[in-house]
């Protein structure tokens, strides 16, 4: 599914930028179906740069949504501060020679703890000396969480990859970013709403001001980006059937079906003409493309791409966010693995507060129609208006400076690293 046709106007500040790439390989997951294969499959050339399902850090999130004007006015004093530390002449870049961790000793970590204290992860009365101790360790931990990489403490390729973009770019960053949030702030509803942050793959649901829930999530491909939404969220499928995407069909299931004929059936989905009529897998020809005339549809159940449960909600590119039946995904660290849509981590909670205005939609019931089997649609009473948006900075009203890989390259910031004369 393409990225909506959205164009942010960024606010331009001049810099020189330098990014640097760190190459990032996930191990290959436990056989499964071969189309969940293919929608999982990891771009291995970004490194992480999103929130973690397990953060072990010190928790630098609040109660206080991304998408309200107490960012808005926290990211205009991170840009106050990022322009100082900018012409002071930024941070200095951490060998990353090896991994360092607590114990560790030497120049690298001398480089370490001045970066540290520069960005405000490390108090300044520390010192620069070339020792890793605890100190370090809870300052490293607090970037970690920052910047979305898993707070472990250790210092390997993520994190010396975000530790190492200059300064100049995280300012034009956040300034990029500043344009974004006001545009969205100025579409704020008064009650509730669902913001999904692309670049951080998480779900924020807020009411009256405060986010009453988070949830992880797993958003769309480099290739299959997830589009900029601006909707309202209307009806609930409790075991729905999905039918399979016409993108997802050429690219994906043709090829399946040469080398597994069985496929189909193994999996329960069948095959149906334009005019509802269901045929078989042996009257196509697969070394065609003869398939994507036809709809592919997956029956109910606990093989089912999307779970248990659909959010619905209208969308020009066919959108929608979903259960899934690989909940270990939501571990993994490289979330960018959809064909467009959105999963999310214990969509129940999300559920039961979608419905909690709709009659007879109490938390008893919906227990019920998650595990009872049986294919229903519930509208919601009044509906949720809904969000997906593309934010890489903001700020946070304690003073911390959040971070988020540019995953789909609408920063700009190639525009930079080209005037700069530095290849990407």
């Amino acid at each position: 599914m393409s990225i909506a046709n959205s164009v942010f106007k960024r606010a331009g500040l001049p810099a020189s930028v330098v990014v640097v790439a760190f190459a990032f390989s996930v191990g290959s997951a436990a056989a499964m179906d071969p189309i969940q294969e293919v929608l999982q499959q990891r771009a291995a050339e970004w490194s992480d740069g999103f929130d973690p399902a397990v953060v072990s850090a010190p928790d630098v999130r609040t109660s206080v949504p991304i998408m309200s004007a107490d960012t808005l006015q926290a990211m205009q004093q991170a840009i106050a501060e990022y322009s100082d530390i900018v012409a002071r002449g930024g941070w200095p870049v951490v060998p990353a020679e090896q991994a360092l961790r607590i114990g560790a000793k030497g120049p690298a970590v001398s480089a370490l703890r001045q970066r540290l204290i520069i960005s405000g992860d490390l108090e300044a009365n520390m010192g620069v000396s070339e020792a890793f101790d605890s100190y370090v360790d809870a300052a490293v931990k607090r970037f970690q969480a920052r910047h979305g990489v898993p707070a472990d403490g250790v210092v390997g390729n993520s994190t010396f990859a975000a530790l190492n973009v200059p300064a100049a770019v995280r300012l034009n960053q956040l300034a990029t970013n500043l344009t974004r949030l006001n545009v969205l702030v100025d579409r704020l509803p008064k009650d509730r709403f669902v913001m999904v942050n692309i670049p951080a793959a998480a779900v924020e649901a807020v009411e009256d001001g405060r986010v009453v829930s988070r949830h992880t999530a797993i958003v769309g491909k480099v290739d299959r980006p997830s589009p900029i939404v601006n909707s309202r969220i209307t009806e609930i499928n409790f075991h729905p059937f999905w039918t399979v995407p016409a993108s997802i069909i050429r690219r994906d299931l043709i090829p399946i079906m040469q080398k597994q004929p069985d496929y189909l059936s193994e999996y329960h989905i069948r095959i149906y003409d334009q005019r509802g009529n269901e045929l078989q897998s042996t009257q196509i020809d697969w070394n065609t493309d003869e398939a994507t005339k036809y709809m592919f549809r997956q029956d109910p159940g606990d093989f089912n791409s999307l779970g248990v449960v659909k959010i619905n909600f209208p969308s020009p590119d066919g959108v929608y966010m979903h259960d899934t039946p690989h909940k270990g995904l939501f571990n993994d660290e490289y979330r960018f693995d959809s064909s467009g849509c959105v999963r999310v981590q214990n969509i129940r909670e999300l559920i039961i507060w979608l419905l909690k205005d709709t009659p007879g939609q109490t938390q008893d019931v919906i227990d019920g129609e998650l595990h009872g089997g049986e294919r229903l649609d519930v509208n919601l009473a009044k509906p949720v208006p809904l969000f997906w948006t593309y934010l890489t900075a903001w700020a946070a009203t304690d003073g911390a400076v959040n971070f988020r890989n540019d995953i789909y390259g609408l920063d700009g910031l190639e525009q930079y690293t080209a005037q700069a004369g530095t290849p990407l």
